[in-house]
């Protein structure tokens, strides 16, 4: 048998196993959303059971994250609102764990030949503008994130996540040829997105590079260091505007689950077919984002 139907067969058994583990995810988190009752802070017996049913959560979606550029906090903030933490618990844990696992991602996907950062090249100079025009949007964010009700900001998340998901199916044609000034823009509204609500950066400023025409890989390897240096200018205005946002239970594990996940995530990008997990990201993210209003208005009654 040729190799090149040997490798067909695999991808398709390989998007089989996929969708069907992305359907029971789906079915999981609808029972959560539509019985806000229910916490996993609560259900879980042991704080080593909590943190463990975390960092596999964690695990899941820095893989995703560092495999396509977008995922970790997209995917991370509207599960942890239908289980039950506050937006203020979240972003911070999320920003700080994004961080460093984003800035490792980065210099991993360099050092693989994923995308070259070295001095002088033009992926270098493309992440130190994204990043610098991020830092605005930033700003902004968090200082909302922290004086608008909580009622508003998990409206603005769900909102935001769905337009995502619609941006990721539909953005070739909804927002038609990309310029430079584009993705500078999509820059500063994606580091909005990950200001008040820990999530967006990625989805929008990877997509938004590819569509661009910046090779798939660099695209990955530039979102992922820009937005570790993005989350670290988030998470230390978070420190100057408010004391205490912290949750232990939320920060150590989703810092191991995504540390972990990161090298196995940066060699899947050499070799797993991009386009089964691109597609399904698109499903997924719009999904959770209509979940997360759901969720909202079931609480709300």
């Amino acid at each position: 048998m040729p190799e090149s139907v040997k490798d067909d067969e695999k991808t398709s058994v390989l998007e089989k196993i996929w969708t069907f583990f992305l359907i029971l995810m789906g079915l999981g988190l609808l029972v959560l959303a539509v019985m806000p009752e229910i916490s996993l802070k609560d259900s879980v017996s042991g704080q080593m059971e909590l943190w463990v049913v975390i960092a596999c959560i964690a695990f899941f979606a820095e893989f995703m994250d560092s495999s396509l550029g977008m995922g970790y906090g997209t995917m991370l903030t509207p599960i942890l609102l239908i289980l039950g933490w506050s937006p203020l618990q979240i972003v911070p844990c999320l920003l700080f764990s994004e961080t460093l696992s984003g800035l490792f991602a980065g210099t991993l996907h360099h050092q693989l030949g994923n995308v070259n950062l070295g001095r002088g090249s033009d992926n270098r100079r493309a992440m130190l503008i994204l990043a610098a025009c991020s830092v605005l949007g930033s700003l902004v964010a968090v200082w909302l994130a922290l004086s608008l009700p909580k009622t508003l900001v998990k409206l603005y998340i769900g909102v935001m996540i769905a337009g995502i998901g619609v941006f990721l199916l539909f953005g070739r044609s909804i927002f038609g040829a990309y310029s430079t000034p584009k993705i500078l823009g999509l820059g500063l509204v994606a580091a909005f997105n990950k200001g008040i609500s820990g999530g967006g950066y990625g989805p929008l400023v990877t997509g938004g590079q590819v569509l661009l025409g910046v090779p798939e890989k660099n695209a990955i390897g530039i979102t992922s260091f820009a937005e570790g240096l993005v989350c670290s200018v988030s998470l230390a205005m978070y420190f100057f505007f408010s004391e205490g946002a912290f949750s232990s239970n939320l920060l150590f594990p989703l810092l191991i689950g995504a540390l972990l996940s990161v090298p196995l995530s940066t060699l899947t990008v050499k070799f797993l077919p991009v386009r089964i997990l691109r597609r399904s990201m698109g499903l997924v993210t719009l999904y959770l984002g209509l979940l997360t209003l759901l969720n909202l208005y079931i609480r709300s009654r």
